[in-house]
Protein backbone atom coordinates (compact mmCIF):
# COMPACT_ATOMS: atom_id res chain seq x y z
CA UNK A 1 0.00 0.00 0.00
CA UNK A 2 1.80 3.16 -1.19
CA UNK A 3 1.17 5.94 1.32
CA UNK A 4 0.79 9.49 0.01
CA UNK A 5 0.86 12.79 1.88
CA UNK A 6 -1.74 14.90 0.13
CA UNK A 7 -4.49 17.46 0.51
CA UNK A 8 -8.10 16.61 1.28
CA UNK A 9 -10.50 19.37 0.25
CA UNK A 10 -13.08 20.80 2.61
CA UNK A 11 -14.93 24.11 2.72
CA UNK A 12 -17.59 25.76 0.61
CA UNK A 13 -17.61 26.50 -3.08
CA UNK A 14 -14.94 29.13 -3.88
CA UNK A 15 -13.73 28.95 -0.24
CA UNK A 16 -11.36 25.98 -0.11
CA UNK A 17 -9.92 24.65 3.12
CA UNK A 18 -7.67 21.61 3.10
CA UNK A 19 -6.61 18.91 5.54
CA UNK A 20 -3.10 17.57 5.07
CA UNK A 21 -3.48 13.81 5.36
CA UNK A 22 -1.60 10.56 4.87
CA UNK A 23 -3.73 8.29 2.71
CA UNK A 24 -3.45 5.19 0.61
CA UNK A 25 -2.46 6.27 -2.90
CA UNK A 26 -5.44 4.38 -4.32
CA UNK A 27 -8.03 6.06 -2.06
CA UNK A 28 -10.16 8.88 -3.51
CA UNK A 29 -9.15 12.49 -2.84
CA UNK A 30 -11.74 13.14 -0.12
CA UNK A 31 -12.04 9.52 0.94
CA UNK A 32 -10.55 7.37 3.64
CA UNK A 33 -7.22 8.46 5.14
CA UNK A 34 -4.72 7.00 7.58
CA UNK A 35 -3.74 10.08 9.62
CA UNK A 36 -4.40 13.82 9.60
CA UNK A 37 -1.16 15.80 9.82
CA UNK A 38 -2.51 19.34 9.72
CA UNK A 39 -4.55 21.97 7.89
CA UNK A 40 -3.97 24.44 5.06
CA UNK A 41 -6.07 27.56 4.44
CA UNK A 42 -5.06 29.30 1.18
CA UNK A 43 -7.72 32.02 1.55
CA UNK A 44 -5.67 34.07 4.04
CA UNK A 45 -2.65 36.17 3.15
CA UNK A 46 -0.13 34.67 3.84
CA UNK A 47 -1.67 31.20 3.75
CA UNK A 48 -2.36 29.71 7.16
CA UNK A 49 -0.67 26.33 7.63
CA UNK A 50 -0.78 24.18 10.74
CA UNK A 51 1.34 21.04 10.54
CA UNK A 52 2.57 18.40 12.96
CA UNK A 53 6.16 18.45 11.72
CA UNK A 54 7.35 15.48 13.80
CA UNK A 55 4.62 13.19 12.48
CA UNK A 56 5.24 14.40 8.91
CA UNK A 57 8.96 13.61 9.28
CA UNK A 58 8.07 10.18 10.66
CA UNK A 59 5.84 9.45 7.65
CA UNK A 60 8.51 10.69 5.24
CA UNK A 61 11.01 8.42 7.01
CA UNK A 62 8.62 5.48 6.54
CA UNK A 63 8.42 6.14 2.79
CA UNK A 64 5.26 8.23 2.31
CA UNK A 65 5.48 10.27 -0.88
CA UNK A 66 4.13 13.85 -0.75
CA UNK A 67 2.10 15.28 -3.61
CA UNK A 68 3.56 18.30 -5.40
CA UNK A 69 1.58 20.82 -3.35
CA UNK A 70 2.19 18.99 -0.09
CA UNK A 71 5.89 18.82 -0.90
CA UNK A 72 5.94 22.63 -1.15
CA UNK A 73 3.97 22.95 2.10
CA UNK A 74 6.30 20.53 3.90
CA UNK A 75 9.28 22.47 2.58
CA UNK A 76 7.72 25.79 3.67
CA UNK A 77 7.14 24.51 7.21
CA UNK A 78 10.58 22.82 7.44
CA UNK A 79 9.55 19.17 7.54
CA UNK A 80 11.76 18.29 4.55
CA UNK A 81 14.72 20.13 6.11
CA UNK A 82 14.19 18.30 9.40
CA UNK A 83 14.07 14.98 7.52
CA UNK A 84 17.27 15.92 5.69
CA UNK A 85 18.99 16.70 8.99
CA UNK A 86 17.71 13.43 10.46
CA UNK A 87 19.33 11.53 7.60
CA UNK A 88 22.62 13.27 8.48
CA UNK A 89 22.21 12.22 12.11
CA UNK A 90 21.48 8.62 11.10
CA UNK A 91 24.61 8.53 8.92
CA UNK A 92 26.71 10.08 11.71
CA UNK A 93 27.63 13.22 9.77
CA UNK A 94 26.24 15.50 12.50
CA UNK A 95 24.97 15.07 16.02
CA UNK A 96 21.33 15.41 17.06
CA UNK A 97 22.12 18.64 18.96
CA UNK A 98 23.72 20.20 15.87
CA UNK A 99 20.71 19.19 13.78
CA UNK A 100 18.34 20.72 16.33
CA UNK A 101 20.36 23.95 16.42
CA UNK A 102 20.37 24.21 12.62
CA UNK A 103 16.63 23.54 12.44
CA UNK A 104 15.83 26.07 15.19
CA UNK A 105 17.99 28.75 13.49
CA UNK A 106 16.20 28.12 10.19
CA UNK A 107 12.81 28.19 11.95
CA UNK A 108 13.56 31.53 13.66
CA UNK A 109 14.71 33.08 10.37
CA UNK A 110 11.59 31.78 8.62
CA UNK A 111 9.31 33.08 11.38
CA UNK A 112 11.00 36.50 11.23
CA UNK A 113 10.53 36.60 7.46
CA UNK A 114 6.83 35.68 7.78
CA UNK A 115 6.35 38.31 10.51
CA UNK A 116 7.93 40.99 8.31
CA UNK A 117 5.68 39.99 5.41
CA UNK A 118 2.62 40.23 7.67
CA UNK A 119 3.67 43.63 9.01
CA UNK A 120 4.30 44.89 5.45
CA UNK A 121 0.85 43.71 4.42
CA UNK A 122 -0.72 45.43 7.43
CA UNK A 123 1.16 48.66 6.64
CA UNK A 124 0.05 48.49 3.01
CA UNK A 125 -3.56 47.96 4.08
CA UNK A 126 -3.33 50.83 6.56
CA UNK A 127 -1.79 53.15 3.93
CA UNK A 128 -4.36 52.07 1.35
CA UNK A 129 -7.21 52.77 3.76
CA UNK A 130 -5.69 56.15 4.64
CA UNK A 131 -5.35 57.07 0.95
CA UNK A 132 -8.92 55.92 0.28
CA UNK A 133 -10.15 58.06 3.19
CA UNK A 134 -8.23 61.10 1.93
CA UNK A 135 -9.65 60.63 -1.57
CA UNK A 136 -13.15 60.32 -0.12
CA UNK A 137 -12.62 63.51 1.92
CA UNK A 138 -11.53 65.37 -1.22
CA UNK A 139 -14.59 64.12 -3.12
CA UNK A 140 -16.84 65.13 -0.23
CA UNK A 141 -15.23 68.59 -0.07
CA UNK A 142 -15.72 69.17 -3.80
CA UNK A 143 -19.33 68.02 -3.52
CA UNK A 144 -19.88 70.31 -0.53
CA UNK A 145 -18.30 73.23 -2.42
CA UNK A 146 -20.51 72.54 -5.44
CA UNK A 147 -23.62 72.39 -3.25
CA UNK A 148 -22.60 75.60 -1.44
CA UNK A 149 -22.03 77.36 -4.78
CA UNK A 150 -25.39 76.14 -6.02
CA UNK A 151 -27.12 77.38 -2.86
CA UNK A 152 -25.28 80.71 -3.09
CA UNK A 153 -26.38 81.10 -6.72
CA UNK A 154 -29.95 80.21 -5.77
CA UNK A 155 -29.88 82.71 -2.86
CA UNK A 156 -28.49 85.45 -5.12
CA UNK A 157 -31.13 84.70 -7.77
CA UNK A 158 -33.84 84.81 -5.10
CA UNK A 159 -32.46 88.09 -3.71
CA UNK A 160 -32.32 89.55 -7.23
CA UNK A 161 -35.90 88.43 -7.87
CA UNK A 162 -37.05 90.05 -4.60
CA UNK A 163 -35.20 93.27 -5.44
CA UNK A 164 -36.74 93.24 -8.90
CA UNK A 165 -40.20 92.65 -7.47
CA UNK A 166 -39.73 95.43 -4.91
CA UNK A 167 -38.39 97.75 -7.60
CA UNK A 168 -41.38 96.93 -9.80
CA UNK A 169 -43.80 97.51 -6.92
CA UNK A 170 -42.19 100.77 -5.69
CA UNK A 171 -42.50 102.75 -8.94
CA UNK A 172 -45.99 101.38 -9.43
CA UNK A 173 -46.94 102.76 -6.04
CA UNK A 174 -45.11 106.02 -6.78
CA UNK A 175 -46.89 106.37 -10.12
CA UNK A 176 -50.29 105.74 -8.67
CA UNK A 177 -50.30 108.92 -6.56
CA UNK A 178 -48.97 110.89 -9.51
CA UNK A 179 -51.75 109.56 -11.64
CA UNK A 180 -54.24 110.51 -8.96
CA UNK A 181 -52.77 114.03 -8.84
CA UNK A 182 -53.11 114.33 -12.59
CA UNK A 183 -56.70 113.19 -12.33
CA UNK A 184 -57.43 115.82 -9.67
CA UNK A 185 -55.91 118.60 -11.66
Amino acid sequence: MPARIRLQRHGKKNQPFYHIVVADGRAPRDGKFIEKLGTYNPMTNPAQIELNIDRAVEWLKNGAQPSTTCSRILSYKGALLKRHLQIGVEKGAISQEQADVKFNEWKQAKDAKIASIKSNLENENRNENKARLEAEKKVNETKAAAIAAKRQAAAEAEAAAKAEAEAAEAPAEGEAPAAEENAEA
